[in-house]
């Protein structure tokens, strides 16, 4: 039988006060434990939107007429409320475990041993997008699918992959001040990228809004704009980003880049060709919903890529150490 360890009433006072600090005052997770719930949490972060993605294309939006309750009776769905209750209902127990393992990359990161702030708090920013966003999708179902609301959803999920990617690039490098591997010109060749990519993103949800798959059955509000039209601006805009990464790989190895910058580019470039022809195939075959949800994980794929291509253009050699002294570990444990 294992040692049962002495924890004194001050101990469990201060678990009660700050259960982080109680926790990282007892377990150091080694560095390949602290990636792996961050790439956890960025994994369940996409699996979120294509699920949600499912909801919308199997006409379950609506599975659950009302939030947070799945009835006025019921938190769970019913058996009267058949599959799509079961698709909504479902989606919305993803987000417990989307939290958990939130929960989980903020626990390790805040047990890491030097302690690293500015990772913990990327984990924390994590949790309060989940929190607002699950908020978010309440409304969109207690205004009927208004299109407007579903793609301030999508967009929210896109700023959780946003920094759930930026916290499993921090977990693999150190908190020293970052260092550019490029010149200028070419970071701001790929902030242009990234610009574009957003406008992308965010036209995309216009397409969506406007266009056939509504979410339910019933008679669900559309934008009221031309669909044929915003589909043809999102597919320049596509082009426009497929240049853009042509001329970024052609640039870094004009410039001899280091290999990685452009294994990133090189690799982003293969995503949105791939993600390109799904496009067009959809589009020319009326929007099967299969060829949707496959679009719309390599919409998450493609802007992880492109946020690794402009997190490969600096390096942070080495970790400023911040580990917590004698005199510092109360002011911790209060924080």
């Amino acid at each position: 039988m294992g040692r049962v360890p002495n924890v004194t009433r001050a101990d469990a006072s201060a678990a009660v006060r700050n259960p982080l600090a109680f926790i990282a005052a007892r377990w150091t997770p080694d560095p390949r434990t602290v990636r792996r719930a961050a790439l956890v949490a960025l994994v369940m972060s996409v699996v979120i939107v294509v699920t949600g993605g499912a909801v919308r294309l199997t006409g379950s939006g609506l599975g659950c007429p009302t939030w947070p309750k799945c009835t006025e009776d019921s938190i769970a769905a019913t058996r009267e409320m058949g599959v799509h209750g079961v698709i909504e209902f479902g989606n919305r127990l993803l987000t417990y475990v989307l939290c958990a393992a939130v929960g989980w990359a903020i626990i390790a990161a805040r047990s890491q041993k030097p302690y690293r702030r500015r990772l913990t708090r990327l984990g924390w920013a994590q949790f309060w997008i989940v929190m607002g966003n699950a908020i978010l999708g309440g409304i969109v179902v207690l205004v009927g699918l208004n299109p407007y609301t579903v793609a301030a959803h999508f967009l929210l999920s896109s700023a959780l992959i946003a920094v759930a990617t930026v916290m499993w690039h921090r977990t693999r490098e150190g908190d020293a001040e970052p260092r550019p591997l490029v010149g200028k010109a070419v970071r701001q060749l790929v902030w242009f990228l990234v610009a574009a990519s957003v406008l992308l993103i965010a036209v995309g949800t216009v397409v969506t809004g406007a266009g056939p798959h509504a979410g339910d059955s019933s008679e669900v509000e559309r934008m009221p704009v031309d669909w044929e039209t915003v589909s043809k601006m999102h597919a320049v805009l596509a082009w426009i980003v497929v240049t853009l990464t042509f001329a970024l790989w052609f640039v870094l190895k004009a410039v001899d880049a280091p290999k990685g910058p452009l294994d990133r580019t090189r690799e982003l470039f293969l995503i949105i060709l791939a993600q390109g022809v799904i496009g067009y195939v959809q589009y020319f075959t009326d929007l099967p919903e299969v060829l949707v949800g496959l679009h719309m994980f390599g919409s998450c794929v493609m802007w992880i890529w492109v946020l690794r291509v402009l997190l490969s253009l600096r390096e942070r050699p080495g970790a400023v150490a911040e580990v917590p002294g004698p005199a510092t570990e109360t002011s911790l444990a209060k924080a």
